[in-house]
């Protein structure tokens, strides 16, 4: 993924750095909520998702809305930026589906249920600690992600 310079006279904010070497994300679920076959400890390679178009105008040239080309030469590297992190955030979402099904996975192996609530009100409370209430939505559907059938 590139990084877009912030233009001359303003900061880009900091950001995390990734290590070096990441591992690869796991596969995309299947629709229905089906996983990919994959032993535990092994990686699965997943597919970038498409990128929406961009909305172009008159002269194609992408839209930001902006009614200068200083203002719309930030907003095209933010919106950049953006999708970067949408992708990284996607390829991190992946890989938490597939942890959680090898946790899972084992919990049921050794006899336990597949599901632990007293571990999910943990992250809940986290998540809504970290970010608000809007948090506590977000960790409801990365739960609800995460809940395959194993």
């Amino acid at each position: 993924m590139s990084s877009t310079a912030a233009p001359h006279g303003t900061a880009a904010p900091a950001a995390p750095t990734a290590p070096a070497t990441a591992p690869p994300a796991p596969a995309k679920p299947a629709p229905g909520g089906a996983r990919p076959a994959s032993a535990p400890g092994t990686a699965t390679t997943a597919v970038a998702p498409a990128a929406a178009p961009a909305v172009r105008n008159a002269d194609g040239a992408a839209s930001t809305g902006a009614s200068t080309d200083e203002a719309a030469a930030l907003i095209a590297g933010a919106r950049q930026r953006i999708d970067d992190l949408d992708g990284r955030i996607i390829g991190l979402v992946q890989e938490r589906i597939a942890v959680s099904a090898a946790v899972q996975e084992a919990r049921v192996r050794s006899g336990g249920r597949r599901v632990s609530l007293s571990r999910e009100m943990e992250i809940l409370a986290h998540y809504r600690t970290q970010l608000g209430k809007p948090g506590t939505a977000l960790a409801m559907t990365l739960l609800e992600l995460c809940r395959g059938r194993v």
